[in-house]
């Protein structure tokens, strides 16, 4: 992302927590005829700098979608490469972000990833757990539909009895229980789907769907997502 161009119209209020649903990679890598994971590295590096931007914004909370438990059904070999690139980029990345504190939380099942990968997520969350800037968190091997039968899951081992257990109980069971409820869902790449991304924490979401391929989501492109969502009223429900 290049420097931070002027806003043409006021944003008269910002979300508190943005979630962004980073599709297009493999699209863009093949408009200009290279291999898939140079798409998926152009999109990591966009992605660190739309956090930057982020965090320039006051945006108090952004979580990024980056690896679905649907897309272990991709070839092995770009699987591969990705989790091999996600661990090198937080170990060159994770002091920029302590530095500009930045919090990391990762969002989803740690098991199923390389233990090496583990390490350096775990590293950076321990790292960054004090820091007060915005809250990032990362879904990486996430799932909606898994995270809420992992919720219940937990209720049933720790005994919960039925009538005790309300919506509000039952958030603090899910991989994002200190987060506040999504604001803003920002879908790249053209599809209009969530893809069971935070379906419990986004139910009274604004979104916001564009054709623009991740990689090339820059700041202008960020701009015109929260001038949208600044004109729209709220109303959970009501008249």
């Amino acid at each position: 992302m290049t420097a931070t161009p002027p806003m043409k119209k006021k944003l008269t209020h910002l979300p508190q927590h943005v979630a962004i649903i980073m599709d297009g990679n493999g699209r863009w890598a093949k408009q200009r005829n290279l291999p898939r994971f140079e798409g998926h590295q152009a999109g990591v590096e966009n992605m660190y700098s739309a956090i930057e931007y982020f965090s320039h914004l006051k945006v108090k909370y952004l979580t990024l979608y980056g690896f679905s438990t649907e897309n272990w059904n991709r070839p092995e070999e770009e699987i591969d490469g990705l989790l091999e690139l996600l661990r090198e980029v937080i170990d060159e990345e994770a002091l920029k972000l302590h530095r500009r504190g930045v919090r990391l939380r990762h969002l989803g099942q740690p098991e199923r990833l390389p233990r090496n990968l583990q390490a350096a997520i775990n590293k950076i969350v321990d790292l960054t757990k004090n820091n007060t800037g915005l809250n990032f968190s990362f879904a990486f091997n996430y799932g909606g539909r898994t995270e809420i039968v992992d919720a219940v899951r937990r209720l049933i081992a720790e005994g919960i009895p039925a009538e005790k257990i309300d919506e509000k109980l039952f958030s603090r069971y899910l991989y994002t229980a200190d987060l506040p409820e999504v604001d803003l869902v920002i879908r790249t790449g053209g599809e209009l789907r969530t893809s069971n991304f935070l379906i419990w924490q986004a139910a009274y979401s604004e979104y916001y769907f564009t054709d623009v391929l991740w990689p090339d989501f820059d700041k202008k492109e960020i701009d015109q997502a929260l001038l949208a969502y600044s004109q729209r009223q709220r109303r959970f429900g009501g008249l």
